[in-house]
């Protein structure tokens, strides 16, 4: 029995270097774009099943010397193909502009044409092990699926001793590897040569950097800027940098001055994968700017309150806090990086002092327990890690208002410097909460402060009273800040210090000149009544099944946003990726699937054979990826992390799915077997789609192992199911013309395509559950095309 060693070398370097450059994607421009990263792997892996299926009876002809060959090629394409990537020009904010746009859409060509060839090798590979070992399909596609899982293990590994830059290079002699077990001799020698070659010229000619328009990029190249601490793990690159830009980062009154307040101090600052995402202090953290801030209005309206603050800002946030007045401060800080640093320091930056009114709580955000007069979340709360995100949903909101005493308020701040509606949805959300905890009139339990850049909207147990309304007006002007909203308060006739402009993707351009604008003011009324504005962006509640404040703009107005790209913040672009992606995807996936209908010569086939293949196999790579992509998002949030998150789930379903395939290559009856494995499957996304969320939330307080241990035991039922259905269909359909076999392959790879950018869209469009739920809907499909047992 020929080894299939290689081919789970082959399948581990092909995912361990596919999330090695969804990594360096990350690191050196925007996350965003790691989704090419999958498109085209999974485009790779698709072409190569139509090349396999047109030219199977020369590869099996030449499969002798191809085995061994293709892991090689593999290194070689790998190498320039990250060569390529490091050269690669491509400036994402150059895409924005209309002017400057047709550039970076040859670079993002020239990024499919530097990637697509090592993924098309590896497609090629793994189909050809499946066509020369036709009769073992469970077995090949089990070496296959706990090879992947595997290397999805390396490379995260691999995050916690190397940078994101070297992660690429450190993976491609797994496929040298596997060219010296698959050949004799000669083989290893030149596999061991193109090694040398391959990784000599990476050495040489590959300049991975950060792109300039990064956040970090410019503090970094200031004079006299040093980095005094770095971390490596596969939450991110984190860099403490000292230089002369790095201060505390806190929206302060222009009239702190008369106010007698000095500036905010000097301090480190802590980078993440190239985005600040905290100040931490160079000596114990001092706040006597406190009082001039944005982040002081709720404590202008309470008297000594217990606080719980979400997110510690380097220690600088209970700092302020206490200056304000707190009478006690229960610190929640979620980032592990930011954590130890507020218990042990980071670097040169030491841990504030050890004070009796600060407590730092290792409670989740989510399940913080104890009384308090105010919630407040700190201004980077949202910006220090991804998961905080659910900390702003109307669910999160609700619990947060169940903790406060009589009188008490929640705080959430929400940047505004470049979409005002932003700090809209919030209030969305606001009243969703208030609507959760049973308030007849949220409008009467909501207040806005706002400055030019940042906004804090207030929700409060009970209503506003004149004088709370009244005392936020006295600070809003002492400090020439403006309350867009409060009950009671008159819109008109108030003088606006802070112009902000309302913006619009219908609008060829945005107001501006006369009269200062307020463009919350001019919704806050409307949203907190539930009748929002109708227009290119979505206003609705940010939920616990939707977790996302951005992006905003609605599908149905995708050309509107394309006209005024230029307008539209990062996190935005997004969206337009996603959807680009998909539309190369839909295309790729269509040619994929009519190709037998050019070429029924090489099938050899019917026609409802045919058309069942045609569902049955599109149907498990749709359905395995939706339900997959569900458990990554819930996976990220009882981790804490999404990275972990991902590489956990992904692990854990190709390593049980693969031996779920290694089962299934070895049952008799596969209709029966198919039956079984997809009821056990849905039975399983059913409880998940009853369940989930709350087992998520009774588990954050546990501690990480054990959640990540939980995490492994949920999923192994269903990922053992999953592995059931592919090589069942393979062994079945094969049976009606060998031909089949690699076209299956790339009908999986190619809607595997479309399932990535669909389930991000369906995710954010209408949530998580109906990921789920899609993914079910497509499994039983799969279940109802499965041909009739010949007779």
């Amino acid at each position: 029995m020929q080894s299939l060693i290689p081919l789970f070398l082959i399948a581990g370097a092909a995912v361990g270097v596919e999330i090695a450059l969804t990594r360096f994607f990350a690191v050196a421009s925007w996350s965003e774009y790691g989704y090419w990263v999958i498109s085209i792997a999974m485009t790779g892996f698709a072409v190569s099943g139509v090349v396999m299926m047109l030219g199977r009876t020369a590869f099996l002809r030449h499969a002798r010397w191809l085995l061994p060959l293709l892991p090689s090629a593999m290194l070689a394409a790998g190498g320039l193909g990250w060569i390529g990537v490091t050269l690669n020009g491509f400036n994402p904010l150059e895409l924005q502009n209309p002017a400057t746009a047709e550039p970076q859409l040859v670079n993002i060509a020239l990024y499919y044409a530097a990637l697509f060839p090592f993924f098309f090798l590896a497609g090629l590979a793994v189909s050809l092990n499946f066509v020369v070992h036709a009769g073992e399909v469970g077995r090949v596609y089990g070496y296959d699926l706990l090879g992947a899982g595997t290397g999805a293990v390396a490379a995260l590994g691999l995050m916690f001793v190397l940078h994101p830059f070297w992660l690429v290079p450190a993976l491609l002699p797994l496929l040298a590897v596997a060219a010296m077990i698959a050949g004799g001799v000669r083989w290893r020698i030149a596999a061991l040569a193109v090694l040398v070659v391959t990784e000599a010229a990476v050495l040489a000619l590959a300049a991975p950097r950060v792109n300039e328009f990064k956040p970090v990029y410019a503090p970094l190249n200031v004079p006299d800027s040093r980095v005094v601490a770095e971390i490596l793990s596969p939450r991110g690159v984190y860099l403490l940098l000292d230089n002369f830009t790095e201060r505390l980062d806190t929206d302060v009154s222009n009239n702190a001055g008369v106010l007698g307040t000095p500036a905010p101090p000097r301090t480190f600052g802590l980078y993440r994968d190239g985005s600040r995402i905290a100040a931490l202090p160079m000596e114990q953290p001092v706040a006597g700017h406190a009082p001039a801030a944005l982040d002081g209005a709720p404590y202008a309206l309470l008297e000594a309150p217990r606080v719980l603050a979400l997110g510690g800002a380097g220690g600088f946030r209970a700092a302020e806090a206490l200056a304000l007045g707190a009478a006690h401060v229960t610190v929640v800080e979620p980032e592990p990086v930011l954590r130890a640093a507020l218990a042990q320091g980071l670097g040169p930056s030491p841990a504030p002092p050890a004070d009796p009114r600060v407590t730092l709580s290792a409670a989740h955000p989510l399940t913080a327990h104890g009384r308090y007069d105010l919630v407040d979340i700190a201004g980077d709360f949202l910006g220090a890690d991804e998961q905080n995100r659910t900390a702003y949903t109307a669910e999160a909101l609700a619990g947060f208002l169940a903790r406060l005493e009589p009188g008490g308020m929640v705080s959430v701040p929400v940047g505004i410097r470049e979409l005002p509606v932003y700090a809209v949805r919030v209030l969305a959300t606001a009243r969703e909460a208030l609507r959760i905890a049973g308030v007849a009139e949220p409008a009467r339990h909501v207040a806005v402060i706002r400055s030019a850049w940042n906004l804090r909207v207030l929700i409060a147990r009970e209503p506003f009273d004149e004088a709370r309304v009244a005392r936020l007006a006295t600070f809003a002007d002492e400090r020439s800040f403006d309350v867009s909203f409060a009950p009671g308060l008159a819109a008109d006739g108030r003088e606006v210090w802070n112009d902000l402009p309302t913006v619009s993707l219908e609008a060829t351009t945005v107001e501006a000149g006369g009269a200062a604008q307020d463009a919350v003011a001019r919704e806050a009324a409307l949203v907190l009544a539930g009748t929002p504005p109708e227009d290119a962006f979505d206003r609705s509640p940010v939920t616990a099944d939707r977790p996302w404040l951005s992006p905003l703009v609605r599908l149905g107005s995708l050309g509107a946003a394309l006209e005024r790209i230029e307008i539209l913040p990062q996190q935005e672009i997004g969206l337009l990726v996603n959807v680009a992606v998909l539309a190369q995807a839909v295309v790729l996936a269509l040619l994929v699937s009519l190709l037998p209908l050019l070429a029924r010569g090489a099938l050899r086939v019917p026609l409802p054979v045919l058309g069942r293949a045609l569902a049955y196999f599109p149907a498990l790579g749709l359905g395995f990826l939706l339900i997959e992509i569900a458990f990554i998002e819930h996976a990220a949030l009882l981790l804490g992390d999404r990275t972990s998150g991902f590489a956990l789930v992904l692990t854990t379903m190709l390593v049980f799915s693969g031996i779920g395939a290694m089962w299934a290559g070895r049952v008799v009856a596969h209709g029966r077997a198919l039956r079984v494995a997809v009821l056990v499957a849905l039975g399983c996304a059913a409880l998940a789609l009853a369940g989930l969320r709350p087992a998520v939330l009774a588990a954050l307080d546990l501690p990480w192992a054990v959640r990540a241990g939980l995490l492994m035991v949920a999923l192994a039922p269903i990922s053992l199911a999953l592995g059931f259905p592919f090589p069942l269909g393979l062994d079945r359909f094969q049976a009606e013309g060998p031909a089949l076999l690699p076209w299956a392959w790339a009908l999986n790879g190619a809607f595997s395509v479309v399932a990535t950018p669909l389930a991000n869209l369906m995710g954010h469009g209408i949530g998580l559950s109906w990921l789920l739920a899609a993914g079910m809907v497509c499994y039983g499909a799969a279940a109802l095309a499965w041909p009739r047992e010949r007779a």
